[in-house]
């Protein structure tokens, strides 16, 4: 068995119980789960019948997988096609997103030509968002004029809920001020926040228009980025105690087992480095959500809307990198608290914490360190 394939089986096995998260877009999983749903074939997300069984990754590409790009890439889209949907324990074959010749591939997967257009329009979609967060992946799509049954996107109700309850909270100066002689209440807040996150323009939404003084594409462009920094500020509001922790517990965890004294060295020095790392991580993040505040506070305490509609309309790299740190601080405290569930003793062996570390160092951009090192 060859490197990637090895790489591939061992991929789908962890995730042969994983729902879809801001990394991973299990379609497999969904495939089962909802085998024989009329409502969920009825808009599948792509033609062929084997991709929408597929698993979808935002992957961190490996020194030796960067020379496949003829334009430097860091993170890719990786499309994995299971042997079996019911069993990834089986592995499958894959393909990166914009890999040189992935379309002559795309097309050998997929085992016909008919709907490739379609398929690799999709692709390059996900591909252009900076992960596969269910939300910013259902508007993105929509967005693109592509209707997919929802069921494809495996949101809870119970996240929808803490997200609307947060957007309203956030955006009620806003609303006011643009709202301010209708007297809106409440309960009107509420329903123009249900309006605001959906992907359907809404004439209850006018004024909002005409407070950003926004038009046409501009319009639908600079509320889609808005959405986004509303997403990404939700997702980290709730991912910082998370992050704590993993601080915390970052210098505890104790090495069981057998030891080598300079595998224990290099060790020590990644903790010291990836808690160094995550936090200046935590930083960047940071400084882009107060560039988001600073502006909204200009619009919503000083009427500047000129300033909040041009930092909508020139924040795309600002919103890519935004959720690119989001989708890797969120990989490092899922995993951590998956491997280290609370109340359990933090202990590993030399190999695991070794591979674990390097593993998050990556995530966080240490390749070229990494291969200095090595």
């Amino acid at each position: 068995m060859s490197k990637q394939s090895e790489r591939i089986f061992r991929s789908l096995r962890g995730l042969e119980k994983t729902a879809s998260t801001s990394r991973v877009l299990n379609l497999a999983a969904i495939a089962v789960k909802y085998a024989g749903d009329p409502e969920h074939s009825k808009d599948p997300l792509f033609n062929a019948n084997n991709l929408s069984a597929a698993v979808i990754v935002k992957h961190r590409l490996r020194v030796q997988e960067l020379d496949d790009f003829d334009d430097p890439v860091r993170t890719a889209t990786k499309l994995i096609i299971p042997f079996d949907r019911a069993n990834l324990a089986l592995g499958g074959r894959a393909l990166f997103v914009g890999e040189r010749g992935w379309m002559e591939r795309l097309a050998d997967l997929r085992g016909s030509v008919d709907g490739l257009t379609r398929d690799a329009d999709v692709l390059q979609a996900i591909d252009e968002l900076p992960s596969l967060d269910p939300f910013l992946l259902r508007e993105h799509l929509k967005r693109r004029g592509l209707t997919i049954s929802p069921s494809h996107f495996e949101i809870s109700q119970g996240d929808s809920d803490r997200m609307q309850k947060f957007v309203g909270s956030e955006i009620a100066r806003l609303i006011q001020l643009a709202y301010n002689d209708e007297g809106v209440g409440a309960g009107n807040i509420t329903k123009l926040v249900e309006a605001l996150l959906s992907s359907k323009t809404d004439e209850r939404l006018e004024p909002l228009r005409l407070t950003l003084r926004l038009e046409g594409e501009a319009y639908r462009e600079g509320i889609f980025s808005w959405k986004g920094f509303l997403y990404y500020k939700w997702v980290l509001n709730t991912l910082w105690p998370n992050l704590k922790e993993v601080l915390a517990e970052l210098a505890k965890v104790r090495v069981i087992g057998p030891r080598d004294q300079q595998f224990m060295s290099a060790i020590e020095e990644m903790r010291a480095r990836l808690r160094d790392s995550l936090q200046g991580q935590v930083r960047t993040v940071m400084g882009y959500l107060k560039r988001y505040d600073a502006v909204f506070d200009k619009l919503t305490g000083e009427g500047n809307a000129t300033a909040f509609r041009d930092f909508l309309l020139e924040s795309p790299d600002m919103f890519m990198a935004l959720g690119e740190g989001a989708g890797t601080m969120s990989h490092i405290a899922t995993f951590w608290r998956y491997r280290f569930p609370k109340g359990k003793p933090l202990t590993a062996g030399m190999g695991e914490l070794f591979d674990i570390l390097q593993d998050f160092e990556s995530s966080l951009g240490a390749e070229a360190h990494l291969s200095q090192a090595a």
